[in-house]
């Protein structure tokens, strides 16, 4: 069956380097939402806790009760409580959603400082802060998301700056003791001097973040790999057609191996005919549901080692194709 490995020592280099950048293991919360980008919610967890990882993020309530055991700390992104529980802190989205917190939740408060998708507008700052107080929520941290820190534009710059403004306004209100944080993975290592509370570092956790080439080689790498069996093999005559829609037609006699990984387990269709294995093993016809051809004998073939090479194939970004991955396959650490 197809199986995904997940390296360890290029997991703990990822966070040895991102740790390093943050200036601490304590400032860095792993995210982990969507089975934390399709490498596995527990197994990511449970190897992060090993590191001394102590802070997540995660999507929703249900994704942070799979890992509290692992976690002092669980931000959650896009959900409501559904019970008291100290380790576990919500999002405000919207002013409107508010009074939607029973009172004493643990919150974090997002602003809009130019995103223009979550987080409550600038021009709301002061009346979102005197609802939560009126809602009697406990507000520990006040932070937003950046549009496009992963681009050489001064957006980046820009919203820091209207961030900034943020970070004055709500101390001038009263609030003591509030952490503040805007960093993703590529904010973090835009920074020269990090200096914020906390970092959210996601796909740079996972070896596949994309900057610039003016950035030079980080140093991260990949941790997920995809393999698959073989199910069958069969010798192909020149003139001869592979898979669904005859789309593919062999050039010269080759051997045609089918493996048990398709678009039903994650793999993209748009690969079809267009994406070669790490090893030169060329993708031939289109991605079945269940099951992909290549070129190749091999009883074991190795899918993928890195998802920024199969994103490119399929004209996407790596976190479609990491998130594609269907939790059901098996993930063991080598």
């Amino acid at each position: 069956m197809a199986h995904i490995t997940l390296n360890k020592n290029n997991f703990f280099n990822n966070l040895d380097i991102i740790s390093n950048k943050a200036k601490s293991k304590d400032k860095v919360a792993v995210v982990l939402k969507d089975n934390a980008y399709g490498h596995g919610l527990v197994e990511i967890s449970q190897m992060a806790q090993t590191y001394g990882i102590k802070k997540a993020v995660v999507k929703s309530y249900n994704e942070a009760k799979q890992i509290e055991k692992y976690f002092e700390y669980i931000l959650v992104l896009a959900d409501f409580p559904k019970e008291n529980n100290d380790k576990i802190r919500y999002t405000i989205n919207d002013i409107n959603s508010i009074t939607r917190f029973p009172h004493a939740t643990k919150v974090e408060l997002k602003v809009d400082t130019g995103m223009h998708r979550n987080g409550v507008k600038m021009s709301e700052l002061e009346d979102a802060l005197h609802k939560i107080k009126e809602q009697g929520l406990v507000l520990e941290a006040v932070f937003t998301h950046h549009r496009s820190a992963d681009e050489l534009t001064s957006e980046w710059f820009w919203q820091n700056e209207n961030f900034t403004k943020v970070k004055e306004r709500v101390l001038a209100c009263g609030f003591k003791d509030i952490r503040f944080h805007s960093s993703n993975s590529a904010s973090l290592f835009r920074h020269v001097d990090f200096n914020e509370d906390m970092a959210r570092v996601g796909i740079a956790l996972y070896g596949c973040l994309e900057l610039p080439s003016a950035f030079g080689d980080l140093g991260l790498k990949p941790v997920l790999s995809v393999y698959a069996d073989k199910l069958s093999s069969r010798e192909i005559k020149k003139g001869e057609a592979v898979g669904y829609g005859a789309t593919f037609i062999a050039e010269e006699d080759c051997v045609v191996s089918n493996y048990d990984f398709g678009y039903g387990d994650g793999f993209l269709r748009i690969c079809s005919n267009n994406y070669t294995n790490p090893h030169e093993k060329k993708l031939v016809g289109r991605v079945s549901m269940d099951n992909t051809s290549f070129i190749a004998k091999d009883e074991k073939l190795l899918i993928f080692d890195d998802a920024t090479k199969v994103a490119k194939s399929a004209k996407t970004i790596s976190y479609e194709v990491l998130t594609s991955l269907k939790a059901d396959i098996k993930r063991e650490w080598v």
